[in-house]
This record gives structure tokens, C-alpha cells and sequence, in this order.
């Protein structure tokens, strides 16, 4: 198996990556040249293998799976998930509790983000029109809803393996990586069944579901990662979740192997 990283994000995973060496044979893959002649080496150097595509970049990863190449995740969860609006459009469709999103602004004070962002960056509280950004980057709008923490469930096949209530005292934004204080959540018979019936939507391998927790107990979902970072995770869980993820795609490769014929058409 290989695991793929552009080279700034394998040297900030390094602990991450050094677990799934632990617990399986992934060779490690820092790649950089997205150009056409790139590509083609990197398809020469991936051909024949599993990847763990941990890469935001819907169009490489389709171009891969175009030359036989499977990938975890698959590439149209890489571009469901690195879209915040076509996320939000497969929230609508599965028909599950969702925070409503608008390509422009309705009201005042909003929340506001490019729909690629990530990791909490790209995100802005703004009260009026003028202080909207000036980004190249599309933008999605969001009204301010009062909730008591944002919640990330990590699933890993059809298993929801754990999940982390995140909240911040002095900042819309309660991200773990922004200072936010963390904790361990157990989702609801409810919380679960929505998070699985987005994951088998997607079917995906190994994603980050955000959903917000209201005052009142619902909650509403908000947001997909892939690839999702789990330093949040191990803070607060006593599992491994890099032999979780080995394990999986151990599994997959035992009882699914990949034949060119499966490729995406």
C-alpha cells in the first residue's frame, strides 16, 4: 500500500504517518508536480497499489482513478468533500438536518467562507456587506446560529469510531488546531444515523463529519473532511485510529481487491 502526501502536509502529519507504518506497510509518497508530465510519473510510480490519497485535489484524484489507480478515499468524495457547497448539496439530498447555506448573503451578521477551505482557515464572522472578503476563492454564507459546540465524528468505513465536541469561549471558531478545548462525545442513536447515512452516501473510507450541537440537543450538520486530520482525536480517545485505518484498509484490500475493470468510467 502507498500513502500519498504533498510534501508541506506529510512533514506536519509525521507522527500520523509514522503510526500507519506501525500498523501496516504503507510506503510514503511526497509528491509536489501536478503538472501533466508529473502526473504521468506519478502514475507509473502508483500503478498496481491501494493509495491513501491525502491530498485536496479532486482532479488529480480522478485522473488517477482514470488509470486504474484505487484510492482511499475515492475521488468524488475528495471533490464532495473539498466543496463546501457540494457538500451542502448532498446534505439537502439525503435529507439530513443541515445549516443553511446560501451562495450570497440574506442577512446580517453571517458567517462567510470559500467553498475550499479548511482546517478553520477562509472562515469570517462579518456584520455588513462591505466587510464581505475579496477572494478569488467562490464564497458560501451561513446565518450565525446559537449552539453550544461543533462536533467532528471521524468514520472509518460504515463505523462512526469516535467523535469530538469542540467549543471555543473567545472565538466563533472552536477548531482544535485554532486553540479550541476539546473533548470526547458518544453521538446520539439519532447523530449516528445521520452521520452513516452521509458516509454510505459517500461511500467513503475514512472521513470528518461537522455537525453543530444546539442548545436544545439537535444538531445540525455542516461540513465534510477528507482529508481529515485527527490530532483532535487522540487527545481525547484511548484508540488508535492509524490501526483502525491499517486494519480497514487491510480488509479492503483482502475482501475487495481492485481490478481495472472497476475503474470510475
Amino acid at each position: 500500500m502507498k500513502l500519498l502526501y504533498e510534501t508541506v502536509d506529510a512533514r506536519r502529519n509525521l507522527g500520523f504517518i509514522e503510526e500507519l507504518q506501525h500498523f501496516g506497510d504503507f510506503e510514503l509518497i511526497e509528491w509536489d508536480d501536478w503538472s501533466e508530465g508529473g502526473l504521468g510519473l506519478l502514475v507509473d510510480k502508483l500503478a498496481g497499489d491501494t493509495v491513501l490519497f491525502r491530498a485536496r485535489r479532486p482532479e488529480v484524484a480522478r485522473h488517477l482513478e482514470d488509470h486504474g489507480i484505487r484510492l482511499v478515499n475515492r475521488a468524488e468524495v475528495n471533490r464532495i468533500a473539498n466543496d463546501k457547497w457540494q457538500s451542502y448539496q448532498l446534505f439537502l439530498l439525503l435529507d439530513v438536518p443541515t445549516l443553511p447555506t446560501y451562495r450570497e448573503a440574506t442577512e446580517f451578521p453571517c458567517i462567510v467562507k470559500t467553498t475550499n477551505g479548511h482546517g478553520g482557515s477562509e472562515v469570517w464572522l462579518v456584520d455588513a456587506a462591505e466587510e464581505i472578503p475579496d477572494t478569488s476563492s467562490p464564497l458560501i454564507f451561513q446565518p450565525v446560529v446559537q449552539h453550544q459546540a461543533d462536533v467532528r465524528a471521524y468514520v472509518i468505513g460504515t463505523e462512526v469510531v469516535g467523535a469530538v465536541k469542540r467549543s471555543s469561549s473567545d472565538s466563533f471558531k472552536a477548531n482544535y488546531s485554532l486553540g479550541g478545548n476539546i473533548e470526547k462525545l458518544i453521538p446520539t442513536a439519532a447523530q449516528e444515523k445521520d452521520i452513516l447515512r452521509i458516509a454510505r452516501a459517500l461511500t467513503s473510507d475514512y472521513i470528518g463529519i461537522d455537525f453543530l450541537l444546539l442548545e436544545d440537543g439537535r444538531h445540525l450538520f455542516n461540513e465534510i473532511e477528507d482529508p481529515v486530520g485527527a490530532r483532535s482525536f487522540y487527545e481525547t480517545h484511548q484508540e488508535n485510529i492509524a490501526k483502525l485505518l491499517a486494519e480497514h484498509m487491510r480488509k479492503l484490500e483482502k475482501h475487495a481487491p481492485f481490478r481495472r475493470e472497476d475503474r470510475p468510467k
